[in-house]
């Protein structure tokens, strides 16, 4: 029999592996699997370094600070914090929101019906639209049914392909394994999840729990946390396994989408690639469902509760959809990728930053730290919009800069660097 704090563990360990959970995300370890061949484990290392550590690190962070994305960079400054979560907002509504929809079209109506990714982006974000302005409890409902059954199939998957494939690989394609590994996951957007999701988490916890004190939230946020990251960790993993033993079943320039229904399709038969489809385009869309509203009351409540800031945001949301979502995955994952460069390096350093002891992390360290962070991401930015060349000089410079990982060192430093002169200047204390 489980105890009363076993059950709250595991229910909001659900619920944060749930909200981790995009559908979308599973396109992409198969495919960097499936390249990566005999190096599947380095890759695989790289990936979950980014698209599972660093996020839960920042549901850590969110333990520690129990409030929203605002506080993750307010001790860098007020205006900073707004920016950055403008920006966050902004990405997610713009990239992983219509990327959903792309993914619905490749898998689930692409393959049975000859109609255009236009229409499919119309009728998915106008559905999103509803569900938005009446802010229906269903696709809650929806989601604690669809992830269990995604889950089922996904180890169906794996175990089929662990049980049936020899243990043989082909060479990998990757120069660099683990930062390639390291890059891809950044794709998943888990890290910029993590600061958007948690304090949902917080909310929730805060309305189930109200006589709860500040550390048991804590203890609860975090081995649920742990408890999620391990889910995340063996799919993952998994999926990354699975695309590498089936190397020699599928084309070298398949789409992800194709390669993850082809191995569905492979492993359990038409049927069941039929079901995950299903499935997975209802996850999508619960997923769109939730950056839509959850942008949407940002904006409102920066404008004062105001419903009608709440209706146009909502409005400009789903047609940033429909513009982006026609397109397919693999043009959005690339568009994305530059974004992805600034943004997720500040993303990065803030979730650190924010679990780190206090004594370590005064607002003097956080300026010096998150400023290097963006002027030596500039250059990995730059490289990612196609100015590899002209940089190249630049770049020999850079430490790790080959990797497209140029701010980890400047950020290290400084962050060494300012806390050795504040342990040599007694006078000087951290802000709370």
């Amino acid at each position: 029999m489980l105890t009363k704090e076993t059950r709250e563990v595991l229910v909001t360990a659900f619920a944060l592996f749930s909200l981790f959970f995009g559908a979308g995300n599973l396109i992409l370890p198969p495919l960097l699997g499936n390249k990566a061949g005999d190096l599947w484990w380095l890759v695989a290392l790289g990936f979950c370094a980014s698209a599972v550590l660093i996020p839960i690190m920042g549901i850590m962070a969110h333990a520690k600070l129990q409030g929203t994305i605002f506080d993750f960079g307010k001790k860098v400054s007020p205006a900073f914090s707004l920016i950055y979560s403008l920006l966050i907002y902004t990405i997610s509504i713009s990239l992983p929101s219509p990327r959903t929809a792309a993914v619905t079209h490749e898998m689930a109506i692409q393959p049975f019906f000859d109609s255009p990714p236009l229409l499919t982006s119309i009728i998915y974000f106008a559905l999103v639209f509803v569900f938005v302005i009446n802010r229906s409890q269903i696709l809650n409902i929806l989601g604690k049914l669809l992830t269990p059954a995604i889950i089922l199939i996904l180890f169906l998957i794996i175990g089929t392909a662990i049980f049936s494939y020899d243990f043989t690989f082909s060479d990998t394609v990757f120069q660099n394994p683990f930062s390639d590994g390291i890059l891809e996951g950044y794709q998943t957007f888990d890290a910029i999840g993590a600061v958007v999701v948690g304090g949902v988490i917080i909310i929730s916890i805060n309305l189930k729990k109200k006589d709860a004190t500040y550390e048991e939230k804590k203890v609860l946020i975090r081995r649920s946390g742990w408890l999620a990251g391990l889910s995340l960790l063996l799919i993952y993993t998994g999926l990354i396994i699975t695309g590498a033993l089936m190397h020699g079943e599928f084309s070298a320039d398949i789409s992800r989408t194709a390669l993850l229904s082809g191995i569905s399709t492979k492993t359990l038969g038409n049927t069941a690639n039929l079901f995950l489809s299903i499935l997975v385009s209802l996850a999508c869309f619960t997923t769109a469902v939730g950056i839509v509203t959850g942008t949407a009351d940002f904006i409102k409540y920066r404008f004062h509760d105001s419903h009608a800031v709440y209706l146009t945001t909502a409005i400009l949301g789903c047609i940033l959809g429909v513009v982006m979502g026609q397109f397919n995955v693999g043009y959005i994952i690339a568009v994305a990728l530059p974004a992805l460069m600034f943004i997720y390096p500040i993303t990065i350093v803030l979730i650190l930053l924010n679990i780190v002891p206090e004594k370590f992390a005064s607002e003097k360290v956080f300026r010096a730290v998150v400023l290097l962070t963006v002027i030596f991401s500039i250059p990995d930015f730059l490289g990612s919009i196609g100015f590899t060349e002209a940089l190249s000089e630049v770049q020999g410079y850079i430490p790790l800069s080959g990797y497209s990982l140029g701010w980890v060192l400047p950020a290290g430093v400084a962050f060494v660097i300012v806390n050795l002169l504040h342990k040599n200047n007694p006078k000087t204390t951290p802000a709370n």
